[in-house]
């Protein structure tokens, strides 16, 4: 999840190098949870087109609507636990 808010909360461009410094987890478990995430249709990657070299981690609609469809389960949860 960590991952996945990293992407979406934070302004892009975004390279698994990044992604790794800033979540101080290697570039593998990067790797592995973006192979998952791009299953899922929640992020996409992309060739820089400045340097082929390098991969770009991009947001996708459907990640989007996870998002917030996600943070509004969790305040629903938060109220429903507040009003018990």
């Amino acid at each position: 999840m960590a991952l996945l808010l990293t992407v979406y909360l934070t302004p892009p461009p975004h390279t698994v190098r990044g992604l790794a410094e800033e979540l101080r987890v290697s570039k593998p478990a990067i790797t592995r949870a973006l192979d998952r995430l791009s299953e899922l249709g929640l992020v996409k990657r992309k060739v820089d087109e400045n340097d082929r070299r390098s991969v770009l981690i991009q947001r996708t609609v459907k990640g989007s609507v996870f998002l917030r469809e996600y943070g509004e389960l969790i305040v629903k949860a938060s109220g429903d636990m507040e009003a018990a």
